[in-house]
């Protein structure tokens, strides 16, 4: 097939995306497709007649690893043309047979891309962008968790400017409503603390969602095509699952399967395929939980429309679990993309 991967764009997780695009055309390349990697934001600047011959051209094995530190956008914004789609971008998805979506944060899952891209004609992988929008933002996934019947920790949602700042207790979970990857999130245990996560979080965004904390262990599972794949439990070698711990090797223990029972397992795993109807999410997307220490009550804190594809990343070890190498996983979400348009 001829495949768009597109990456990149102007999110705080612009690192993560870029590391996920050169890993997924890479695998998508050894499997016999033809690729080309085009950054979101950036675009394509090189020579061609034709779009289309750009998928016969070899193109170079780029790698990418996610800094410790997340991009300066401001600076990238300041630096452009005020456009956030880059040159060409859309000529050569168009070209292509899918689009794969390597994209992480802001414009890649807010749905904005897709509606775009839907306009176009362009096929994509993953998630519409009714199902993109809603997970993307945690305030409206609450509410249809609620609706649905679907644990999720008590919460707030703050506006910025406000003279002053409600909480639920503490301790609390203070992060941005429509970020990812744990950007601008803090887990607060007290007043002067509060204040500042709010600051940080602000920084970010002028919504913010404030969660009674859940201690408990940290669950996670893929859902592909509606059915869930293999649970994983994620622990942290020092501190919480921040940007850090998510993205540089080493610093988190990831356990597939977790060492959970098959009550449990059985009982997650149908919960993340409540939450991908839920939020009315198709094709894939990643669910994540918390395992309360206290009660065993499950608490699903968000679902991820267009989960991480590094080498670090969840869905990836959830596949090979299951005997399907990257390449595989790759391929599966390019086979369940391609029947929305049928």
């Amino acid at each position: 097939m001829k495949i768009a991967v597109v990456c990149g764009g102007l999110s705080n997780e612009r690192d993560v995306s870029i590391t996920s695009g050169s890993c997924v055309a890479r695998a998508l390349r050894e499997k016999g497709h033809k690729v080309v990697l085009v950054d979101l934001y950036y675009g394509y600047s090189g020579d061609y007649t034709d779009p289309a011959e750009l998928f016969e051209r070899e193109q170079e094995d780029f790698r990418y690893c996610v800094a410790e530190e997340t991009p300066d956008i401001e600076k990238m914004l300041a630096d452009g043309d005020g456009s956030r789609i880059g040159r060409n971008v859309i000529e050569i998805c168009r070209a292509a047979e899918i689009s794969f979506l390597a994209l992480h944060g802001e414009d890649g899952e807010n749905g904005k891309l897709q509606a775009t891209f839907d306009m176009y004609g362009i096929k994509y992988t993953g998630s519409g962008y009714l199902g993109s929008a809603i997970a993307m933002n945690k305030e409206l996934s609450k509410i249809m968790f609620r609706y649905n019947g679907i644990n999720t920790p008590p919460g707030i949602v703050l506006e910025k400017g406000a003279k002053s700042h409600e909480d639920v207790g503490f301790p609390c979970v203070v992060k941005p409503c429509s970020g990812g990857s744990s950007v601008g999130t803090s887990i607060v245990h007290g007043r002067d603390e509060y204040e500042q996560a709010l600051e940080t979080a602000f920084k970010f965004e002028n919504r913010v969602l404030v969660e009674k904390y859940v201690k408990g262990r940290e669950l996670t599972v893929g859902v592909i095509d509606g059915k869930a794949m293999p649970v994983i439990e994620i622990i942290p070698k020092s501190g919480w699952y921040d940007y850090k711990n998510k993205y540089q090797a080493g610093l988190t223990e990831e356990i597939c399967p977790a060492p959970i029972s098959e009550e449990e397992t059985y009982k997650v795993q149908r919960l993340a395929e409540r939450v991908s109807a839920a939020l009315m999410i198709d094709v894939y997307c990643r669910a994540d939980f918390l395992l309360n220490e206290a009660d065993g009550e499950l608490y699903c804190l968000e679902a991820n429309a267009l989960p991480g594809m590094t080498p670090t990343s969840l869905v990836p070890q959830m596949g090979a679990a299951q005997g399907m190498d990257f390449g595989e996983v790759c391929e599966k979400i390019i086979e369940v993309s391609m029947e929305k348009y049928k």
